[in-house]
């Protein structure tokens, strides 16, 4: 048994740290604002989603909206380029717990309003997505990559508080 937990150990300590980022900055700090509208997204939490470029930057924002807005159009918000962000994280709308933005699913259109008003709500399962897509009388369930920025900037149009250029 010893030999097993030494081995363990010892095999952990070869492998290196952990991959960059691998999980959500949590919590989120009280004076972090949202890139794109400038809101402290800290009194959101249900809603807050991050990308995450590097080890170092890890940018959050006060929903999907915002966050696609950003991911589009990064440099519009001071933000590097979209092929250098390496994890993209929301949460999952029921059990609140952070999923992989790139594999969820969202709906669009429904009666659940998110910090600024209409918002892409977001689920790990498209089963879920399907079942409140019903019972909150949603348009549509997509996924990340079909969230395209004129869906983004018709959710966002009448929504916007200051853009917030770096």
């Amino acid at each position: 048994m010893n030999n097993i937990i030494l081995s363990l150990v010892v095999f952990l300590f070869l492998a290196g740290p952990a991959p960059v980022g691998a999980e959500p900055l949590d919590p989120v700090e009280a004076d972090s604002r949202c890139p794109v509208c400038g809101m402290f997204v800290a009194k959101y939490d249900v809603w807050i989603t991050q990308i995450r470029y590097d080890e170092k930057v890890v940018l959050s924002f006060d929903g999907v909206k915002d966050m696609m807005a950003f991911y589009h159009s990064p440099a519009s918000f001071g933000g590097r380029d979209q092929k250098d962000i390496k994890e993209i994280w929301v949460k999952d709308y029921y059990s609140l717990k952070w999923i992989d933005g790139r594999q969820a699913f969202f709906v669009l259109g429904s009666d659940v309003h998110g910090p600024m008003g209409h918002e892409f709500v977001p689920f790990v399962a498209k089963a879920a997505a399907e079942a409140f897509l019903i019972d909150h009388h949603g348009r549509q369930v997509m996924s990340f990559a079909e969230i395209t920025p004129a869906q983004v900037e018709k959710l966002r149009v009448g929504n916007k508080m200051k853009n917030m250029k770096k």
